[in-house]
């Protein structure tokens, strides 16, 4: 069991609450997914719950947190001085041999845990694999994981999802994997920043992903609607207590001295009418609030990016396919022609995101189309120094700054968060900035690597609703099952013996 015990924490950047005296118990069996929009402070307080340190350099924090048993937590990224490890000095100290059926199931072999691979040279998914089948053998009690789908290729986030769903043991989870979500989920925990970021709200649901979703909206939408009639019966109410009042004031102007009875009965009846007013101002003091939601992102492309069916955007073909002395593939051949929406997909370690940046190199300096990547390793195209408005605004000027601010704004940037170093920002606010930029770029060609692994499940939809209708041509790396069934026309699975 997992209990959370008046929680706070506070950004000391931004001063701004991602959590204020916040409670929370997680049971034996319970499957708790953290949800909300990007920079709202999840892997913070994922990263607290399990050690304090991890974030008192950036926060104020109180609280308390009482676990029974031992946590294991599984970061969003590796730390950077795992890289220099090799396999076998990362698992020495693990009885590796008595845990084969998970190492099978994550697609190890004993042989390359033994290997003298540097970590550094892993492709992203088998870093997380390695990283989990650490973690399990450790045998915990509470499991805490962040974006633990993140870059696992499709049958290693299956069986994944069917371990979470399984599992007896209590676990915490953020994740962006809305089908993962859907099917393991009991119990939904849902940061979210109201009233334009000033004010922090989590609340918990226990119950599946979608009656979650149902439930919000249904209880928004009545919401809305009682606050609504309330404020139009009172108007109603207010509009004859005014009639009323005015001709009693009327009255009362009007009445001579010779009647000072009639004045009597006149002032006792304003006293009346002014008991009844204030009758009212205080029943409207007590009115349901209109329902405070967080805003979904705000995320098109410019709709004249248009290619013809003709237009031959790629006609790519190699040999072989290599890291080093390391052959990953042979006989690639790839044609794209017209706005086709392609997805690349394949076993972990393939050579997907190779493939990509090979692709890249061959599209960037092309004069007849207008190509932008994304790469699955945010360093290699942002400036963790600037801040996103000089990213954005490269060109400095005026009206390049007030687009620049008007489209973050729409991604829900605060003034902060726009001038604040782009190495401190969360990986779905860096996600934010490259999709941003493709869009301000006016790009008619995107490489996508993993383009929906850091958006929220509430952003997500939006992304994808966003490229189904780009008007140019993707291709992407992913193992996102509804980004591959929404957004992309064609499939390839990249193997050893080339795009099948």
């Amino acid at each position: 069991m997992l209990e959370l015990k008046n929680i706070t924490i506070c950004l000391k950047n931004e001063d701004r609450y991602i959590a204020e005296n916040f409670s929370f118990t997680l049971h034996q069996g319970e499957k708790a997914v953290m949800i909300g929009e990007e920079g709202n402070g999840k892997s913070t307080l994922l990263k607290y719950i399990y050690q304090q340190s991890l974030v008192e350099n950036y926060c104020r924090c109180s609280g308390t947190v009482i676990s029974k048993g031992k946590m294991a937590y599984l970061p969003q990224m590796m730390e950077e001085s795992c890289g220099t490890l090799s396999l076998a000095e990362y698992f020495e100290d693990s009885e590796y041999y008595m845990y084969t059926d998970i190492l099978s199931k994550l697609g190890l072999s004993v042989e390359f845990l033994l290997s003298d691979q540097k970590l550094a040279t892993l492709s992203g998914g088998e870093k997380v694999k390695v990283q989990l089948a650490k973690l399990l053998m450790e045998e915990p009690d509470i499991l805490l994981l962040d974006e633990p789908t993140n870059d696992l290729d499709i049958p290693t986030l299956q069986w994944l999802e069917t371990f979470i769903a399984e599992s007896r043991l209590p676990i915490l989870y953020i994740s962006h994997d809305e089908t993962l979500i859907e099917n393991t989920a009991n119990v939904i925990v849902h940061m979210e920043q109201i009233i334009r970021k000033t004010k922090c709200r989590i609340s918990v649901s226990r119950c599946s992903y979608r009656d979650y979703l149902t439930h919000r909206r249904s209880s928004f939408a009545h919401q809305e609607q009682v606050a609504s009639k309330q404020r139009d019966d009172y108007e109603k109410q207010m509009e004859k207590w005014r009639k009323i009042y005015d001709r009693v004031n009327y009255e009362q102007a009007i009445i001579t001295r010779q009647n000072p009875s009639g004045a009597r009965l006149l002032k006792k009846k304003m006293h009346s009418v002014l008991s009844m007013g204030k009758r009212f101002e205080r029943e409207k003091e007590n009115f349901l609030d209109f329902p405070q939601e967080e805003e979904a992102i705000l995320a098109k492309f410019d709709p004249s990016i248009h290619f013809p069916s003709g237009k031959v955007v790629l006609d790519y073909s190699s040999d072989t396919l290599s890291i080093g002395d390391r052959l990953l593939s042979r006989n690639l051949r790839l044609y794209i022609s017209g706005n086709e929406h392609i997805g690349i997909i394949g076993k972990n370690g393939a050579g997907k995101s190779t493939f990509l940046s090979l692709l890249w190199n061959d599209l960037k300096d092309r004069q007849d189309i207008n190509a932008a990547f994304m790469p699955q390793n945010y360093t290699e195209a942002l400036d963790y120094n600037k801040t996103p408005v000089q990213y954005l605004a490269d060109n400095y000027t005026k009206a390049e700054i007030t687009k620049a601010r008007t489209y973050m704004g729409g991604m829900k940037f605060t003034h902060e968060e726009m001038n604040s170093k782009i190495g401190s920002l969360s990986g779905g606010q860096k996600a934010k900035i490259l999709f941003l930029d493709m869009v301000l770029r006016k790009a008619n060609v995107l490489l996508l690597d993993e383009p929906t692994r850091n958006f929220s499940p509430l952003s997500a939809p939006v992304v994808r609703t966003a490229l189904y209708h780009f008007g140019g041509a993707i291709i992407s790396v992913s193992h996102d099952r509804k980004y591959l069934e929404e957004v992309c026309d064609k499939i390839y699975e990249l193997s050893e013996n080339g795009l099948m």
